[in-house]
């Protein structure tokens, strides 16, 4: 445990939670599910278990460090990693494994999740953890965590597999990121696709080689001396990289060209969180399926919604049927819940009609 290093990735706008996720706070940095913890403290102490709290990274945007700082005050400041730019997960990876390497040699070992996943079965989650983690303690293996797919769902990446290597672990044929309709029903029903979790486990040195294979642009950017990631010394250092750095993701990096990659089964009561629709499954329903989550709400002759509106605020709701309510008292959103991916473009037309001070 003392050599295993957890990064969380924080540095998503989460476009997709307005009104209530803004410019100035994302998702990450909200209580989306009303448990009195933000979804990076959630992630956070659900990782404590297998991770010693001075050995947590998070990365994010450079707007956000002191938002970090104030959620997870158990942190170092130097052990939040700041971009200057947002260049999607590659970068971010990359940007995590040269400081662990720095700070904890070439045995150390990598966690990577995003910040704003929802796990619900936190004991089979911590057993997926320790498997993989055994499995990398002696392999150079990248092991991704597939979900058992719950329907044919576009919006996720798909993982094939085969040939159980025990342990649940399994060798992994081939990634496809967000497929058509059809080819996602084809997946689902074929029983040999997961989906793609988006949480790793592998050695840093591994993580690192695999950067110098694949994407040498990259490594060679990132691949400084151990003082160049020294506190003092960092920030001006990872300035420069950005700026020249590619926005690309980990996925489309590393892990669809890796013949690495292992697959664990997580069967963890996963989702990540990524629409109002999706906080709409995870949350508690009542007799006609609706979720309240705060304020005092009436339904009547009503289903299938759910509704966020500011505490002590009194809403009634009549003859509404499957939509999203959100209001934040600054900003209402009322949409029909089957065009949940649409918030990004709605609010990309707010800030285009009326400003970015309503985003």
């Amino acid at each position: 445990m003392d050599n295993n290093y957890c990064v969380i990735m924080a540095g998503g706008a989460g476009t997709r939670f307005w009104p209530a996720g803004t410019v100035e706070k994302p998702k990450q940095f909200l209580d989306v599910l009303g448990t009195g913890q933000t979804l990076l403290q959630q992630t956070f102490n659900r990782m404590l278990p297998v991770c010693a709290p001075e050995n947590f990274l998070v990365v994010t945007n450079q707007k956000y460090k002191n938002l970090v700082l104030e959620q997870l005050p158990e942190l170092e400041e130097s052990r939040v990693l700041t971009e200057p730019d947002m260049r999607n997960t590659a970068p971010c990876v990359a940007y995590a494994a040269f400081c662990i390497r720095a700070l904890g040699g070439k045995s150390s070992k990598m966690i990577v999740t995003p910040a704003d996943h929802l796990i619900l079965k936190q004991s089979a989650f911590e057993q997926v953890l320790k498997t993989a983690l055994t499995h990398v303690e002696s392999s150079h293996d990248l092991v991704t965590m597939g979900i058992v797919p719950h329907r044919p769902d576009t919006g996720y990446g798909y993982i094939q597999f085969e040939n159980s290597e025990g342990k649940n672990i399994f060798e992994v044929k081939r990634f496809t990121e967000k497929p058509k309709p059809e080819k996602a029903e084809e997946f689902v029903a074929s029983g040999d696709f997961y989906w793609n979790s988006g949480m790793f486990v592998w050695q840093t040195e591994a993580i690192i080689n695999e950067f110098k294979q694949y994407t040498p642009d990259i490594y060679n950017l990132f691949n400084l001396s151990a003082s160049d990631y020294a506190k003092e010394n960092r920030q001006e250092n990872i300035n420069r990289v950005y700026k020249q750095c590619p926005s690309i993701s980990i996925d489309y990096a590393i892990m669809e060209n890796s013949d690495s990659v292992k697959m664990v089964k997580a069967d963890i009561g996963w989702s990540d969180l990524g629409t109002w629709g999706s906080v709409y499954e995870a949350g508690d329903k009542d007799e006609n399926d609706n979720v309240n989550l705060n304020g005092n709400v009436l339904f009547e002759d009503a289903g299938g919604n759910f509704v966020k509106v500011p505490d002590g605020k009194v809403s009634a709701i009549q003859g509404l049927n499957n939509f999203i309510v959100v209001d934040t008292g600054k900003a209402l959103l009322i949409l029909n819940r089957d065009n949940g991916q649409q918030v990004k473009e709605l609010r990309n037309s707010i800030e285009k009609r009326f400003g970015a001070g309503y985003i």
